[in-house]
């Protein structure tokens, strides 16, 4: 028979790809090297995580709802904006939340209907959901999300065996997204609590919940921050931050250390989808527990107030009150009429250095947790810088239902306070404003009370160092800081004094829209030659 060269050659060439292709020609790689020693640190990790998680299983529930209405409610469970309405896409330049910006996310996550995407919070329908939780204690409490349980008219637990039983809502706590139910059986064992206030980045915890409504779930990663209190999605929140799987349903479940102990609840996420993006938050159990144990006593929480508004503590504040340099604390920007803060002897403009002994970090809301969480009608110490000079007080914090902010009243206060010199309009250029005198006219119609005293903001130049920190026409200029001290200005021309002798022009201004804060505005350099 006649053989084809060109056939054979083709032929030969197919085989050999074949056989290369099989891997007849090519060996298949060796499996790595992995000297002993570390052999046996992997398998110890593992082992540990196999009994981290066989002792979990027993305490972690899934918890199924039904609400009448039309879905779920995930208000603190997904947040799927970079840094939430402050982070870098989410502030304007004056450092406000970009409401636009939020709100058009809040209309691609929940719909053009106003209502949560089918399945958010896990449920198979609208007005389901699936979250998570974990027995608490061996009287049949189980520790969740508020958000997981708000609304429902149907509660039933699932345990880890399959063991189905209704629960009752015993609390809940809208403002840090705790709660609290119970069920008729205590046949489950109790997570025990670890310490939250001494985990360190880097340590190793697992999440423990029933993402998607695939039940006892746990995945692992670390702690990526602690303290996270600018979160913006509580009232009242320091979260741990982990790098640990989160998605929908993990709502309300542990997250755990490597001892077993429950150091946090899960609670939210920070993604662009539903999924999880390695950016996760839990209620530290310290927080979540303090909680629980007065909802669990009483149905609800109690916190304290001291009746002060607060704002950060600049530098440049710091500098012109007199305070040394790493001085940190608290400035007072307001004093509630008749409250514990007024009662203690504090104004406006002092600035609180240490609560309860402990120093104060500069941080408004761990300030306000700490003082939340403060017992009612007990003494408690406090030191505070006025006009330079160090000064303590003993303040009794009270109910919060007991301070109320009027904010008309504190501003006819301001205004009997006031300077009554004859004003002058002027414009104060180096710091791109131009005010003139409030009279009573101008106040009524801006929403403020007729004595109101102070400066009216009549002008803001553009690109100013006043438009820059926000300063708007219509605003009202009621105390300045001069001499180390807040002191209440209604005279044009001593306000134009002033400005002319600071570099740094730091006063108090109120707006009927925004309220009142402390704004410092630096002076504007000259061009050169001039």
């Amino acid at each position: 028979m006649k053989r084809n060269p060109v056939a054979w050659a083709a032929l030969v060439v197919s085989s050999a790809a074949l056989v290369s292709s099989t891997g007849v020609l090519r060996p298949m790689p060796a499996a790595p090297k992995v000297a002993p020693e570390s052999q046996k640190v992997a398998e110890a990790l593992s082992q540990a995580y196999e009994a981290v998680a066989e002792f979990v299983k027993p305490s972690a529930v899934q918890i199924s709802v039904k609400k009448s209405s039309a879905g779920p409610n995930v208000r603190n469970f997904q947040f799927p904006f970079p840094g939430g309405p402050n982070g870098p896409r989410g502030r304007n330049p004056q450092g406000q939340p970009d409401m636009k910006d939020f709100e058009e996310m809040l209309r691609k996550f929940f719909g053009p209907d106003g209502l949560p995407e089918r399945n958010q919070f896990g449920g198979p329908t609208p007005g389901t959901g699936v979250g998570s939780g974990f027995v608490y204690d061996d009287k049949g409490h189980i520790l969740t999300n508020n958000h997981v349980v708000e609304g429902a008219d149907k509660i039933v637990v699932t345990f880890h065996d399959g063991i189905e039983v209704p629960a009752t809502v015993v609390g809940r706590d809208e403002k840090s997204d705790v709660a609290v139910i119970k069920v008729e059986t205590s046949n489950y064992p109790a997570l025990p609590r670890g310490d939250s206030g001494k985990l360190k980045v880097g340590d190793l915890v697992m999440a423990v919940g029933s993402p998607f409504e695939l039940s006892q779930t746990f995945t692992t990663g670390i702690i990526s921050a602690t303290d996270r209190n600018n979160v913006r999605i509580n009232d009242y929140e320091s979260f741990l931050q982990t790098d640990a799987a989160i998605n929908p349903g993990n709502s309300g479940g542990p997250l755990v250390n490597m001892a077993g102990e429950v150091i946090g609840v899960n609670s939210a996420i920070v993604t662009g989808g539903r999924g999880n993006d390695g950016i996760g938050f839990a209620i530290p159990i310290d927080m979540a527990a303090n909680v629980a144990d007065q909802l669990i006593k009483s149905g609800k929480v109690s916190r304290s107030r001291i009746g002060v508004q607060m704002e950060p503590l600049t530098p440049v504040l710091a500098k012109q009150l007199g305070l040394e340099d790493g001085v940190k604390g608290i400035l007072v920007s307001l004093v509630a009429d008749g409250s514990p803060a007024e009662k203690a002897g504090l104004k406006q403009g002092d600035v609180i250095v240490s609560f309860g002994g402990e120093k104060l970090d500069g941080s408004l809301p761990v300030f306000r947790l700490k003082v939340a969480a403060s017992a009612v009608g007990k003494g408690v110490d406090i030191d505070y810088y006025r006009e330079g000079q160090r000064k303590t007080t003993t303040i009794v914090p009270v109910a919060e239902d007991k301070v109320v902010f009027d904010i008309e009243q504190n501003a006819q206060k301001e205004g009997r306070e006031s300077e009554k010199k004859e004003p002058a309009s002027t414009a104060v250029a180096d710091f791109g404003l131009e005010v003139q005198p409030l009279t009573a006219e101008l106040a009524e119609s801006l929403g403020l009370p007729k004595d109101q005293k102070g400066l009216l903001v009549a002008a803001v130049k553009e690109n100013s160092t006043a438009e820059a920190e926000g300063i708007q026409e219509g605003d009202v200029i009621t105390k300045v800081l001069r001499d180390k001290r807040v002191q209440p200005i209604g005279d044009v021309r001593a306000f134009q004094d002033l400005a002319s002798k600071s570099e740094v022009l730091s006063f108090y201004v109120h707006s009927a829209k925004s309220g009142s804060r402390f704004v410092s505005l630096t002076k504007a350099a000259l061009p050169a030659g001039k």
